[in-house]
């Protein structure tokens, strides 16, 4: 007996949606009847209170493509009228990153998350992070603008960022703290005085902010992360070089934030011991 109730019940959903959805796209019964392939009988059956059959899965399908809708939603087994590839392509989306100081689609996607946990993989060191002349060093020659003009935009970005509620943990490859001090890798041909300037500031970053912004190091032999950044739980993004990947599924999302988790439970060097690394770095400079 539950199982026809079940039936009836399902059947009185589909009615419903389907008749929402004729509604919604403006198409007559007559019009979704010939895209159906059936009568318009057969159309005014499904829609018809004394009806407590479903139609078989064909007739489901037209109907669902013909009204731009996924027959999932027809039939009561998801809340999303949309069709799969157009979920899809709400869930994930590819902007394009510009090598420039002032990124307003970074920005922005911080002014969303604020208040939210934010962790962040560098592609180096995070830009908020670097010293004035760090800064001109590494963008004078790939900026569009003066490096005074495009420096300047990204300080008062950056303390808004560095003012705002969110939470900050940041995973670094201990490499890169390592190629800082030596001058070597990325940080070839940057002068000494710089890089010592650099670790200093980060020691005294990472000691003054403590524990609303919190800087782990990670050994890259033992685990590994592409750049990205998670904005709490409503978009990870992935940074591929020329464009950004950005996931908005909430189950995506997660499994880019228990990514970051495990790299902050496998760090060499935890929050707590950052400042004295990077002050200690500097001397050795």
């Amino acid at each position: 007996m539950f199982h026809i109730s079940d039936k009836r019940d399902r059947a009185a959903l589909f009615r419903s949606r389907l008749q929402q959805a004729l509604q919604d796209s403006a198409i007559s019964r007559s019009a979704l009847a010939r895209a159906a392939g059936v009568d318009r009988s057969t159309i005014s059956q499904l829609l018809s209170e004394t009806g407590a059959r479903l139609p078989n899965a064909q007739l489901v399908a037209a109907c669902a493509s013909a009204l731009g809708v996924s027959a999932d939603w027809l039939l009561g087994l998801t809340e999303r009228p949309e069709r799969l590839a157009e979920l899809m392509a709400q869930s994930m989306t590819v902007t394009e990153a510009p090598r420039a100081l002032v990124d307003e689609q970074i920005f922005a996607w911080h002014r969303e998350a604020v208040g939210y946990k934010i962790r962040h993989v560098p592609a180096t060191l995070p830009d908020m992070l670097k010293t004035r002349a760090v800064l001109e060093w590494e963008y004078a020659a790939t900026i569009t603008r003066t490096a005074e003009q495009a420096i300047g935009a990204s300080e008062d970005r950056l303390s808004w960022m560095r003012a705002s509620r969110s939470d900050y943990e940041i995973a670094i490859p201990q490499h890169e703290i390592m190629s800082l001090a030596r001058g070597s890798g990325y940080f070839e041909g940057l002068a000494a005085e710089t890089r010592r300037d650099q670790l200093a500031h980060l020691a005294t970053l990472s000691g003054q902010l403590y524990p609303s912004m919190r800087i782990y190091l990670f050994e890259a032999r033992r685990v590994y992360s592409s750049p990205l950044t998670v904005f709490g739980p409503l978009l990870a993004v992935l940074y591929l070089g020329r464009y950004y990947l950005a996931f908005r599924d909430s189950s995506r999302v997660a499994n880019f934030a228990e990514h970051f988790d495990w790299l902050v439970r496998e760090a060499q060097t935890g929050a707590r011991e950052a400042p004295a690394l990077f002050d200690r770095l500097a001397g050795e400079v």
